[in-house]
C-alpha cells in the first residue's frame, strides 16, 4: 500500500488545527486507499504540548491513518540514531542543523523528510499551525485531494485529469514531483502595518526581496503582489494546471513534494529566517520538473503572539534575516536557472552535488549589498518610530553578526546537502521511537 506523510510542524498551541489536519488525513486514506502517516512535530512549550497530547488522544478512529506525535526529545533521539548509523564525523553539528535551538522553518521540514523516509512514505504533505481549511457547502476543502491525485505519476498521464496543461511537451515523460496552492486571508509576512503606516517605506523595504535586474514595471508588480498569496476570494470550484509551478504561486502551508526531490536535497536549515523553506520549490522549477498548481487555498491568519511586542520583534528579525538571505539565495537560483536540465542526472533525478556547489559559491558574494539592505531597514524603521525603531536598534546591535550569519547559513546548507544522501539512506527502516499503539486500520498513535 502506498504510504504518504501529512506533516504538521508546530511550536504554538494548535489543538483545533490538529483535529482539522487529522480529518484531512482520514479523507486521504478513505478516498485514495493510501496509508496516511500524520506526523506532528511538536516544539511547543510544556502546557501547549500537554494540550496537544490530549487532542491527539481524542482523535476519532480513522482506518488507514497512523498518527505520530513527537516532542523534541523523541525527535532528537531519532536523529541521533540516524546520525550514528550514518557515521558522520561532524554528527553533533549536523544534529544542530537538523534540530537547532532557534526557530527554523527549513529544519523542521527536513526532520519531516527524514521521518517520512523512515516510515517508507512516497511524499510529504505540509500544513502549518496558523492556518485552516476553506469550506464549501460546510465541507472542508482539502488540498490532499489534488496532491494524491498527481504526485508520483508521469506528467503525460496526469495531463488528461487536470483543468489545463501548460507543460512543455519535452517534460511530459518526467514525474510530477510537486503539487501545491497558496493561501487566502492575512499576508503571510507581517508587513501589512508597515504598508499602512508608510507606503513608500513598504515599497523600499519589500523591494529588497526582489532580485536586481528586473525592469521597473516588473519590480512594482512583484512588490505589490508580495506575500499576498491568492488574495481573499473564497474557493468555489476546482482549477488545476499541469505546469512548471512558479514558487511565487505556492505557500509552504499548502504544498506536497515527492521523495524524488526531498530524498536527494534538503532545505536550508537557517534559524530565525523566514522564506528559506521555499528552496525546493525553486529547485523543482529551475530543474523543469512537472507540478500541479491547484486552487484549494488554505486560510492564513496571524496568532495573537505574533501581534505582541515580543512577537513583533521576533518576526521582524526573521524578516530582516530573510532579506539578507535572499542575496545569497538569488545567486543560487540564478545558477540553478542557468544549469536547467543539467541539474538532472541521466535518470532524471536532481544532482545534489550541483546544488551544494552553488550554495558554496554564494558564500563569496560581496557583503556590501547586504550591508546596504541593513542601511535601508535602519533608515526606514527609525523613521517610523515606536517598535519599528526598537527593531532598528536590534538590527544595528547585531549588524556584523547578521551579515556573517547570512553567509554562514549557506555554508551550513551546502554541508547538509553533502550529508543528506547518507542521512536519508540510514533513515530508512530506523524506528520512529515507540511503535504505534494500534494497527494502521485503526488510528495508531505514537505519543
Amino acid at each position: 500500500m502506498r504510504r504518504v506523510c501529512l506533516t504538521l510542524p508546530t511550536h504554538r498551541a494548535c489543538t483545533d488545527t490538529i483535529a482539522a489536519v487529522a480529518e484531512e488525513a482520514a479523507y486521504g486514506a478513505r478516498e485514495f486507499g493510501v496509508e496516511v502517516h500524520l506526523l506532528i512535530l511538536d516544539s511547543s512549550a510544556p502546557v501547549d504540548l500537554a494540550a496537544h497530547r490530549a487532542a491527539v488522544a481524542a482523535l476519532p478512529p480513522a482506518p488507514g491513518v497512523v498518527v505520530h506525535h513527537l516532542d523534541e526529545d523523541r525527535q532528537r533521539a531519532f536523529l541521533r540514531e540516524v546520525l550514528a548509523a550514518a557515521g558522520h564525523a561532524g554528527a553533533d553539528r549536523l544534529l544542530d542543523l537538523m534540530l537547532p535551538a532557534g526557530v527554523s522553518y527549513g529544519a523542521c521540514t527536513n526532520r519531516a523528510f527524514l521521518f517520512a523516509e523512515a516510515l517508507g512514505c512516497a511524499s510529504v504533505h505540509r500544513r502549518d499551525s496558523d492556518s485552516h481549511y476553506q469550506l464549501r457547502d460546510g465541507t472542508p476543502v482539502f488540498p490532499l485531494h489534488h496532491e494524491l491525485t498527481a504526485l508520483g505519476r508521469r506528467a503525460a498521464d496526469v495531463a488528461g485529469e487536470v483543468s489545463r496543461s501548460r507543460l512543455d511537451p519535452g517534460c511530459a515523460d518526467r514525474t510530477v514531483v510537486l503539487a501545491g496552492a497558496s493561501f487566502i486571508g492575512e499576508l503571510s509576512v507581517d508587513v501589512a502595518e508597515l504598508r499602512a503606516l508608510d507606503p513608500e517605506a513598504y515599497r523600499e523595504v519589500v523591494g529588497l526581496s526582489v532580485p536586481s535586474g528586473h525592469p521597473e514595471i516588473w519590480r512594482r508588480n512583484l512588490i505589490d503582489e508580495a506575500f499576498r498569496g491568492a488574495g481573499t476570494t473564497p474557493f468555489t470550484t476546482d482549477l488545476t494546471t499541469l505546469t512548471l509551478v512558479s514558487p511565487t504561486r505556492v505557500d509552504m502551508c499548502n504544498v506536497a513534494l515527492g521523495r524524488e526531490v526531498y530524498g536527494r536535497v534538503p532545505l536550508p536549515p537557517a534559524t530565525d529566517t523566514i522564506g528559506t523553506d521555499y528552496f525546493l520549490l525553486h529547485l523543482v522549477h529551475k530543474a523543469r520538473l512537472p507540478g500541479v498548481l491547484h486552487n484549494r487555498h488554505i486560510v492564513n491568519y496571524h496568532t495573537e503572539e505574533r501581534r505582541s511586542d515580543e512577537g513583533f520583534l521576533a518576526y521582524q528579525l526573521r524578516f530582516a534575516k530573510y532579506l539578507l538571505a535572499t542575496a545569497h539565495l538569488d545567486t543560487v537560483y540564478a545558477g540553478l536557472a542557468a544549469a536547467g536540465d543539467t541539474l538532472l542526472d541521466p535518470a532524471g533525478r536532481v544532482r545534489p552535488a550541483a546544488v551544494a556547489a552553488l550554495a558554496r559559491e554564494s558564500t563569496a558574494i560581496d557583503p556590501a549589498g547586504n550591508a546596504a539592505r541593513l542601511d535601508v531597514l535602519d533608515r526606514r524603521y527609525r523613521s517610523l518610530g515606536g517598535r519599528y525603531a526598537t527593531a532598528a536598534a536590534l538590527f544595528a546591535g547585531r549588524r556584523d553578526r547578521l551579515l556573517a550569519e547570512a553567509r554562514d547559513d549557506m555554508a551550513d546548507f551546502a554541508s547538509l546537502v553533502d550529508a543528506w544522501g547518507t542521512l536519508t539512506a540510514h533513515a530508512k527502516g530506523t524506528a520512529v521511537n515507540h511503535p504505534p499503539h494500534r494497527t494502521a486500520t485503526e488510528p495508531a498513535v505514537t505519543p
